[in-house]
């Protein structure tokens, strides 16, 4: 394992909420010691012009290395890259899917179960909603495999005002699971005694 600057593998695909990617490449940037990997599905890439207005050259100027989605032979796609672990921000239904039933039918996929199989953190911020038995199925079983899907919920009980906030919250738990120190969004300190 790099035993220099962390390599955090972020993939965006095609769900709602491009927010949360685009935002988790900023976080690592001001983290500082992590290189970044970032992999965008064609549906990601759609989801971050037109909920976020943001060109293809300015997400990828928030990452260390960019990699093209069908570009099978990079990096990432091996065991060996030593990746501290990975986040899919948001994660797609389909994303979640072939990543679930082991696909590898693209970077983003491949580079998840790379991950997976050589026993690093593998965090989906799944994003749907009502969900049905497949998509309860596909969470159930990248779980079994060591993966964690942290839907990106809002922590209501902070009492954000903003959006970004509550964007903020749920890239600090993304974070987290990753064993990341942040300073993205106040911890929780318990009731007041007097509550």
């Amino acid at each position: 394992m790099n035993q220099g600057r962390k390599r955090i593998i972020v993939g965006i695909s095609g769900a709602s909420g491009a927010v949360y990617g685009a935002r988790l490449l900023q976080a690592l940037r001001e983290i500082g010691g992590v290189e970044s990997h970032l992999v965008v599905s064609n549906a990601g890439w759609l989801n971050l012009r037109h909920e976020l207005d943001m060109e293809r050259a300015e997400v990828e100027a928030l990452a260390d290395q960019v990699h093209e989605l069908q570009d099978v032979g990079a990096s990432i796609a091996s065991g060996s890259f030593a990746a501290h672990g990975m986040v899919v921000a948001p994660c797609s239904m389909r994303t979640l899917a072939a990543i679930a039933h082991g696909l590898a039918d693209n970077l983003l996929t491949r580079a998840a179960d790379v991950v997976l199989k050589e026993r690093r953190r593998l965090v989906l911020m799944v994003r749907e909603s009502p969900l049905h038995l497949v998509h309860l199925r596909n969470m159930a079983t990248v779980t079994e495999l060591g993966g964690v899907c942290c839907p990106p919920m809002p922590a209501f009980y902070l009492r954000p005002t903003t959006i970004g906030e509550i964007v903020d919250h749920s890239v600090a738990r993304a974070l987290d699971l990753l064993g990341l120190e942040h300073e993205l969004a106040p911890r929780w300190q318990g009731l007041p005694k007097d509550s």
